[in-house]
């Protein structure tokens, strides 16, 4: 893993704090059944887990980077972990987990792996939002790993899990200037 998000945590944090991400939250929360736990997955500038801590979930945030941990305790987030996807070892707490862009830095070999790790720490018919970009590129793109997926290519990710898609939307990047096309996918754990 490069140091890439620790050496340009502030830089990250303008670029994407103010995004508009409602469409995503609403994809996400119209599952949400009476759910009262989330996992933010990979956090970044904490834009998430305050969002859905001012809509009274009880947010667990979980990032790699130092710099995003100490950012998320500056702004009030409780609960923040300094881990990696692939080091979550939860059982049976979470209704949601939301990986807002997270997951695309987990390498190919590892992916079925963090999935197992999600689907376990989801509660029975919990649900996962997750974004990739949008494609089949694998590799290393301006200083950091990239696992772009389609909606063919993340079923060879969910082998040997319970999940399941139960709905994909592919959208145009939410920052300005950038013409990126996202995989948003909304799995759940039967």
């Amino acid at each position: 893993m490069s140091n890439f998000y620790e050496d340009n945590a502030k830089a990250f944090i303008d670029d994407t704090f103010n995004c508009d991400m409602s469409f995503q939250y609403n994809l996400f929360e119209k599952y949400l059944n009476n759910a009262e736990k989330i996992m933010d997955l990979g956090f970044g500038s904490g834009r998430d887990s305050l969002y859905f801590m001012s809509k009274g979930y009880d947010v667990y945030a979980i990032d790699p980077s130092e710099s995003f941990c100490i950012n998320a305790k500056k702004l009030g987030i409780k609960n923040v972990y300094n881990l990696y996807a692939q080091d979550i070892d939860f059982e049976n707490m979470f209704d949601g987990i939301w990986a807002c862009a997270s997951l695309l830095h987990v390498s190919s070999k590892d992916l079925n792996f963090v999935f197992k790790k999600c689907s376990k720490a989801l509660k029975k018919n919990g649900i996962i939002y997750a974004s990739f970009k949008y494609g089949e590129f694998e590799g290393e793109r301006n200083g950091r790993y990239f696992l772009d997926l389609n909606e063919s290519t993340i079923n060879n990710y969910l082998k040997e899990t319970n999940l399941k898609i139960k709905e994909y939307i592919i959208t145009e990047d939410v920052r300005l200037d950038n013409s990126t096309k996202w995989l948003n996918v909304i799995l759940t754990n039967k």
